[in-house]
């Protein structure tokens, strides 16, 4: 056990452990917003039948909009985020964050039409698209760069977490019970995070640099007298102080045209085409009307649940090898994955339309299960390390924030578009076309993907 305390790669290493702490409270919130996501999947499906909790009706085209008000909500949070947390800080914005979850949770339980439904998951999405935003800056910022990965990758393995969570919610908690049990946790990461420093980058580009000291010593678990510590932060302070007026002398606009940063941006577009339009978002929204229609023969509601403890274990992986074996390694694995897992998917759900295969009707949960770990521990859990690693760091934050609008927006459109191309083309020509899509990503990764392991954020 002493040996794992002293190791410097350990989580609980003295260094490191304010890191890990800062890093669980924080997640707090994903957790929340993950139950959330969960919560509504089985819902929605409970809505457009006779048991539907609400005294209105819910149709496809609604639903497809209750589905993907969280994208455009998500936009919104991805500006705001991006336009305030230079502005304000990292901390504050965290905190804002409260607010909107809050208020998904009281317009779902006193929706009276479908309207407010559309509100509550616009609000869900302002919530987790902000918090897409600060917590992988945040996390990066206070994070040793020999864990920095794993740390980072919790953000979607707490995500996952909750959307587990919220399954099991839905299952077994009735509708006008639910919101009873989430609030706690947005109230208690409220309170936690009022704690919690600033990040010493954010106050460095401040100019407050006794408090950056202080943030520094804090998330380093380090006193005063540690001068090789200090001198670390020296290092700190100097290159993000010469980097900043660098950046006020020169015109801006050219250090987002440089060969590093157009290349960035290639990346992070593959990055999130591949993450979308594989449908794995898809899968965790819509996955009780998926196992619906997927001719399976076990209880849909299991297998929903089944879904969530996979993605939490693809996840955990995640925080268990990114830092280990690498970034691209994880990508390349995951696509081709996806890709293979999702074409006999769909195969067999075009086989199961002619044949009875009833006999292995437990096939599609054993696929969606592989596709899900399996995207779970790269094009996901690697997602938002990968892309703060990527972006040179001078336009680190912004251009951060514009990926994240990007994604956000392909959230929008992927949640839109899914359940109508299940009813125009049918299951299995969709999942077909998301297996395309996964082995496009494959290919770019190995071609043109360059590992960001142990980068630091520093660098150009």
């Amino acid at each position: 056990m002493a040996a794992v305390l002293q190791n410097s790669s350990s989580l609980l290493n003295q260094r490191n452990r304010y890191q890990l702490l800062a890093t669980f409270l924080v997640n707090i919130a994903t957790f929340a917003h993950g139950i959330g996501i969960g919560w509504m999947s089985p819902v929605m499906r409970v809505l457009q039948t006779a048991d539907s909790p609400l005294d209105f009706d819910v149709f496809v085209e609604q639903l497809s909009w209750i589905g993907s008000l969280l994208g455009i909500g998500a936009a919104i949070g991805n500006v705001l985020a991006g336009c305030m947390q230079d502005r304000i800080g990292r901390k504050f914005v965290m905190l804002a964050l409260t607010f909107p979850h809050v208020c998904f949770w009281l317009f779902s339980y006193f929706a009276q039409s479908v309207e407010y439904l559309y509100v509550a998951r616009l609000l869900a999405g302002i919530t987790g698209g902000a918090g897409y935003i600060v917590f992988p800056i945040f996390i990066s910022e206070i994070a040793d760069t020999n864990i920095r990965g794993r740390l980072g990758s919790m953000i979607m393995l707490s995500v996952n977490m909750g959307v587990l969570a919220g399954y099991i919610l839905s299952t077994y908690v009735a509708y006008f019970t639910a919101m009873f049990w989430v609030l706690p946790f947005p109230i208690g990461y409220f309170i936690c995070n009022l704690f919690l420093p600033e990040t010493p980058h954010y106050l460095i580009s401040k100019r407050k640099f006794a408090a950056a000291e202080k943030s520094f010593r804090f998330y380093k678990n380090i006193g005063a007298a540690d001068k090789a510590a200090m001198w670390e932060f020296e290092d700190i302070k100097h290159k993000l102080t010469t980097d900043q007026s660098l950046q006020q002398k020169s015109s801006s606009y050219k250090d987002f045209v440089t060969p590093a940063a157009l290349s960035a941006y290639a990346t992070a577009t593959v990055l999130i085409i591949t993450n979308q339009f594989t449908g794995t978002f898809c899968f965790t929204t819509y996955m009780a009307n998926i196992f619906a229609v997927s001719h399976t023969t076990l209880d849909v509601n299991m297998c929903t649940i089944i879904l969530g403890v996979v993605q939490i274990v693809g996840t955990y992986i995640t925080t268990l090898l990114c830092d280990r074996c690498g970034r691209k390694i994880l990508l390349l694995i995951s696509s081709l994955g996806a890709s293979v897992s999702l074409c006999i998917f769909g195969l067999y759900v075009y086989l199961a339309q002619q044949y009875d295969l009833s006999s292995v009707g437990w096939l599609p949960l054993l696929l969606l299960s592989l596709d899900v770990f399996l995207c779970n521990i790269g094009l996901v859990g690697v997602f938002f390390v990968q892309v703060v690693e990527l972006m040179p760091a001078k336009i680190r934050s912004v251009a951060v924030s514009a990926v994240v609008v990007a994604l956000s927006s392909a959230v929008f459109v992927s949640l839109k578009i899914f359940p109508i191309c299940m009813d125009t083309f049918g299951v299995a020509y969709t999942m077909w076309g998301c297996s395309f899509v996964g082995l496009f990503g494959f290919v770019y990764f190995l071609l043109f993907l360059k590992e960001t392991k142990g980068k630091s954020l520093l660098d150009a």
